[in-house]
Order: C-alpha cells, then sequence, then structure tokens
C-alpha cells in the first residue's frame, strides 16, 4: 500500500517537473522573441532616423517621383500652356467684340458707351502688356563667378554662389533670384524681376473677366434660356447664328466666372504675400520654422530694416538708387514692414538677368558684409 502511495507521489512529481519545465521554456521563447522584436525596431530606426524628420518629409520622399514628372512634363508642355492662355484669351476678345459690342452700341446710353470702351480697351491693353513683360523679363539669376564670399552661400545643385532669398528651380534648373515658383501658364519662373509683372497680370486679367461676367449676365440669362428651348416639342426655329450667338455668349460666361474665381484667389493670396515680404517659398519654410521654434517654446522674429527714408541718395551719398533699390528687394524674408511691396518697386538700371552689381566687386556690397538668417535654410533649396 505504502510502494503504491510512493510511486503515486513519485509519479505527480515527475509530471509537474515537467510542466514547469515546458512553461519555462515557452516563456523563455517569448521573451527571446519579444526582445529580437524591439532589437529589430531600434535597429530600424538607428538606420532611418533624422532629427529633421517628420511627416511633411516623409510625403515629399513618396511623392519625389511624382514631382520628377511633373517638372518634365512642365518643361515640355510649357509652350502649350501659353498658347493655351493666349487661345482662350483671344476667343473671349473676338466673342466681346462680336457679341456684346454692338449690342452695347444700340442699347446703352453715349455715357456708358464711353465707359465701356475706355475701360475694356484700358483692361485689354494692360493684360496683353502684362503678360508679354512676365513672359519675356528674365526672373535674374546670381553670377555664376565662383569667389571665395563668406557671405554668400553655395547651391548644392549648381555649385555656384547662392545669395539670400536665391532658390533653384527644378523645371529651369537654374538658380532664380527671390524665386516665388514657376509659372507654366507664363513657361518662366516668376522672380524678382519679373514678380511685379506676374501679379500685375493676375490682377487685370481677374478685373477683365469679372467686367466681362457683369457685363454679360443678362445676356447669358436670355441665351441659357433659349438653349433650353431647343429639346422641345416643336423645336424652336433658330438660325445657325442664333445658335452659334447663344452658346458663345454661354461659353464666355463661364469661362470668365471661373478664371474669375480661380484667378483672384491666387491673386489675393499674392497680394497677402506681398503686404507680408514673403514668397510663395518662403512662406512655407517659415511656416515650419514657426512650429519647429513653437515646440520648443520661441517664436520666430526678424529684425526689421532701417527706414528707406533714412538711407535715401542724399543722407548717403556712397549709395546710389540701384543699390538702394537692390538693397530693398533682396532683403530677408519678414524684413519688409506691412504695405512695402518690393516686388511692385521699379528697379532703376537696365535688366540685364543678373543682380546689380556695387563698383569694384561683382556682389554688392550689401550682400557680402549682411548676415541674413533665413541665408542658412535656404542654402539647400
Amino acid at each position: 500500500m505504502r510502494s503504491r502511495q510512493r510511486m503515486l507521489a513519485a509519479a505527480m512529481r515527475l509530471l509537474l517537473k515537467c510542466l514547469r519545465l515546458g512553461r519555462r521554456r515557452r516563456f523563455k521563447l517569448v521573451r527571446q522573441a519579444g526582445q529580437l522584436w524591439h532589437y529589430g525596431r531600434l535597429c530600424l530606426r538607428s538606420l532611418l532616423y533624422n532629427s529633421f524628420t517628420n511627416g511633411d518629409v516623409v510625403l515629399d520622399s513618396l511623392f519625389e517621383p511624382v514631382y520628377w514628372l511633373v517638372d518634365h512634363v512642365t518643361r515640355w508642355f510649357g509652350v502649350v500652356f501659353v498658347a493655351l492662355v493666349i487661345g482662350l484669351t483671344s476667343s473671349i476678345v473676338a466673342i466681346v467684340y462680336i457679341c456684346l459690342l454692338p449690342l452695347i452700341l444700340q442699347t446703352y446710353t453715349p455715357a456708358w458707351i464711353c465707359w465701356h470702351l475706355a475701360y475694356g480697351h484700358w483692361n485689354l491693353i494692360m493684360i496683353v502688356f502684362h503678360y508679354y513683360k512676365a513672359i519675356t523679363t528674365s526672373p535674374g539669376h546670381p553670377p555664376q563667378a565662383k569667389n571665395d564670399l563668406t557671405g554668400v552661400s553655395i547651391c548644392r545643385k549648381c555649385i555656384a554662389p547662392k545669395p539670400a532669398r536665391t532658390h533653384h528651380c527644378s523645371i529651369c534648373n537654374r538658380c532664380v533670384l527671390k524665386m516665388d515658383h514657376h509659372c507654366p501658364w507664363l513657361n518662366n519662373c516668376v522672380g524678382h524681376y519679373n514678380h511685379r509683372y506676374f501679379f500685375s497680370f493676375c490682377l487685370f486679367m481677374t478685373m477683365g473677366c469679372i467686367y466681362c461676367s457683369i457685363s454679360g449676365w443678362d445676356m447669358f440669362r436670355d441665351a441659357y434660356a433659349a438653349i433650353e428651348t431647343y429639346y422641345q416639342t416643336p423645336p424652336p426655329t433658330f438660325t445657325f447664328r442664333q445658335r452659334a450667338f447663344h452658346k458663345s455668349v454661354v461659353y464666355l460666361w463661364v469661362l470668365c466666372s471661373s478664371v474669375a474665381l480661380a484667378l483672384g484667389a491666387l491673386t489675393l493670396w499674392h497680394a497677402a504675400l506681398i503686404t507680408r515680404g514673403e514668397t510663395s517659398i518662403e512662406r512655407h519654410i517659415n511656416k515650419k520654422e514657426r512650429q519647429r521654434l513653437q515646440k520648443k517654446g520661441k517664436a520666430l522674429a526678424h529684425p526689421r530694416p532701417p527706414a528707406l527714408s533714412s538711407l535715401t541718395p542724399w543722407n548717403r551719398p556712397e549709395l546710389g538708387a540701384a543699390s538702394l533699390h537692390d538693397q530693398a528687394a533682396h532683403t530677408a524674408p519678414g524684413h519688409l514692414r506691412p504695405g512695402c511691396c518690393s516686388s511692385l518697386s521699379p528697379l532703376a538700371g537696365e535688366r540685364t538677368g543678373d543682380p546689380l552689381p556695387s563698383q569694384g566687386s561683382v556682389w554688392p556690397k550689401w550682400l557680402v558684409e549682411g548676415r541674413c538668417s533665413y541665408q542658412s535654410q535656404s542654402s539647400g533649396k
């Protein structure tokens, strides 16, 4: 009896020992798997770690092939976009002269006829002039002379001196002074020398589209109502010329209204940027920098420059008018006071595509001696 009890106890102890060993082995395997998982994650994070990495950087990396495709497509289709702008604008002008102008001459009073003729032709001349100047004027490029200047950074793509507020355009494959963006509708970059022509073109085109939409509103309603009767039974007896007139008026009003909304929003955006003394690129960079400093409890601030009235040539004979305008236009972002539109102020001297040099040096004196806090941020752009 006792021998049976001893054998049963020994069997139970052996079973419990086996269960403990199996449980320990399972726990050991789970711990090893967890350690390998954490070690792998640590290795991957150490290989991909970057103190500047955030969601925007990851998205930019993922969309890099799309950016490359857009750059190359924009480069080759720029002429097509310019031809499209010219064709659409010419069609609107033709419809105005053929459809709207005869009715204005027949139904309006002499005072309104004079106002429409004067304003319409003035607006058209402004659109044509500023679009031509925005296309043909060089945005401005820094000199390619590789001088050893401590105040100027080097572009990593051009391997050439890169002044403050200068950015590299991947479509033109050149650095552009005070670059705002590359506009496919101009087939040109918007920079230091043609920014005012671009903004003026947007402004006058918006005004012209609003003018056509308001002037042709009554005609649009009548033409749209007439088009709706085309499918009645029996159909109305409209001639081919009347049908073409109705469709042309609807086309004019829809196109002008759409362009007025889209281009008007773009014009307001650029007007806000001009009042802040920023370009589109600088607005994006300053926003990121402001968010980065807010996390550290700091605020982004730029020093204000001295008033331009204190830098007049009669107060400082060593500065000419060209140097003053050049200095005002190349001020670091955020330095301009609200309401100052340096991009709209005319520059003295001939526009050769390069900055106006100071005497005895390829680079302006203010550029060599000045220290711009923005320069270190834009060195890799």
